[in-house]
């Protein structure tokens, strides 16, 4: 009976998400095609066009979803090689690239994080500090999730494995649960920590899994070199403002109906009080944690690579034995994210060597001969920010938008730090506008303590006041510390 009534519960599932698959497949191979029967520059050989089409449908493929990110851009891989002019050493040399084993190495640091307990204690230590309101809270969670996005390089990692089980933890601890009691606090607790979120993704280079693409890109075809120090100093400010000011916006658009929570604090005591002190794990992983990021940030000084640091820390954390081979190989997102990631990177890289990004710059550099710099950065910034509307990917946006736009900008005598760190800053910023921008947004939104229409009121009027902050306080800071 049970076996039964599975099969007929599935089986239609199963027939309605084949015709939906197909028809992603159908329009991610009509992309293709489309792109191919476009006029084609005599500047562009044929097989650099074939791979601009190759590229077109792996981004449609990202967006669209018909199977996993990282079999779409494996079958891209493969693609490149039968057509786009690759041989198959040149389609998979992404997989060798550092910043792809910085990424890497970061996860693994993470996972100890994690399964030691240590990122858990950091965020309960932040409630107990500053949770005995509901401003307070939010600002608890945000700095936990500012931690850890020194090194984690997740920001689904962070929120699924850290912040959301605890933020989660507390809304049940005062009732206030999906339904007639969101109100009470969860409702502005899932809202205001997500747009903090949003924020510190682009604080950090490791904030998000795609950041260092966005900087390789701005290192290698706009020669501007992009370390995890700069960004740093680069997020330092705008990020700082936004984190303070941001549930205060959320506050009065979302508004909680418990302002003072000192069962918070008092839930994080008693939690930490039940992991007793600071195992021997726990503390080794802590040294290794700073002394990584010690290292990131020093890195101008002692000029040691660092995806070099980020593997010495892994290596340090699996001699030790507090991160076992099992961890690593069976991290699944991390395998995902090389596979999708190390393909993309080589995938972009193709597409400059091609000349095909070049050719873009140049055509749209044309196209708006009479603008100056300063209203064509204005007016890219905003177009390229709100077209994150039609994304469900950072990667997806950074690929298809990032490297056009900054290449029109520095032609056209924009100064290229502030085009670059604009351009990578801004799209994390924007993912804040939806409940699908980036992949912790779906687990915020699925907790069902905010709707549709409250999500996406909150997300615009946010991203109106990022883009104040960023572009006020951010753009005079960068100014101060140089960058343009």
């Amino acid at each position: 009976m049970g076996h039964s009534t599975v099969t007929a519960q599935t089986q239609p599932d199963v027939q309605t998400a084949r015709p939906r698959t197909g028809l992603r497949w159908l329009a991610v191979v009509l992309l293709f095609v489309l792109v191919l029967l476009l006029p084609r520059p005599e500047a562009i050989k044929p097989e650099g066009w074939r791979l601009l089409a190759i590229f077109a449908a792996t981004i449609g493929g990202l967006m669209l979803h018909p199977i996993p990110g990282g079999a779409i851009v494996l079958i891209a891989i493969l693609t490149a090689s039968l057509f786009g002019g690759l041989t198959i050493q040149q389609a998979l040399g992404g997989y060798g690239d550092p910043t792809l084993w910085l990424v890497m190495a970061a996860f693994f640091i993470s996972n100890a994080l994690i399964r030691t307990g240590l990122a858990r204690r950091i965020a309960l230590v932040f409630v107990r500090a500053v949770g005995g309101n509901s401003l307070g809270l939010t600002y608890a969670l945000s700095l936990t999730d500012g931690v850890l996005a020194g090194i984690i390089p997740s920001n689904a990692a962070r929120s699924g494995g850290v912040v959301l089980p605890i933020a989660r933890s507390i809304c049940e601890l005062y009732g206030s649960l999906p339904g007639p009691t969101a109100a009470l606090l969860g409702s502005f607790l899932m809202t205001s920590v997500y747009q903090n979120i949003c924020v510190t993704s682009a604080m950090f280079m490791t904030g998000q899994a795609s950041n260092p693409l966005a900087a390789q890109m701005a290192s290698e075809t706009l020669k501007y070199p992009v370390t995890w120090t700069s960004w740093f100093l680069a997020g330092l400010a705008p990020g700082l403002c936004s984190l303070v000011i941001l549930p205060f916006v959320v506050y009065r658009l979302n508004p909680p109906e418990i302002r003072r929570t000192p069962e918070a604090r008092r839930f994080a005591q008693t939690e930490l009080e039940r992991m007793g002190p600071m195992d021997l794990n726990q503390k080794i992983v802590a040294v290794i944690f700073a002394g990584v990021c010690i290292m990131w940030a020093t890195s101008p000084w002692h000029g040691i690579d660092i995806a070099i640091t980020a593997l010495v820390g892994s290596s340090a954390l699996l001699v030790s034995g507090i991160l076992k081979w099992e961890h690593v190989v069976s991290d699944r997102a991390a395998w995902d994210i090389f596979i999708w990631y190390g393909g993309l990177l080589r995938l972009g890289k193709a597409l400059g060597e091609a000349g095909v990004t070049g050719e873009f710059a140049r055509w749209v550099g044309s196209s708006l001969s009479g603008a100056g710099w300063v209203p064509l950065f204005a007016g890219a910034l905003l177009i390229y920010f709100y077209a994150h509307y039609g994304f469900a990917s950072i990667t997806a946006h950074i690929l298809a938008m990032y490297l056009p736009f900054a290449l029109v900008l520095v032609s056209r005598d924009a100064p290229p730090g502030l085009v670059i760190f604009a351009f990578a800053c801004f799209v994390n910023l924007a993912a804040g506008l939806t409940h699908y921008g980036t992949t912790p947004s779906p687990m915020y939104y699925a907790q069902n303590y905010a709707s549709f229409g409250q999500w996406w009121k909150i997300g615009f009027v946010v991203s109106v006041v990022n883009i104040l902050i960023w572009s006020l306080v951010g753009f005079s800071w960068w100014k101060l510390i140089g960058i343009w």
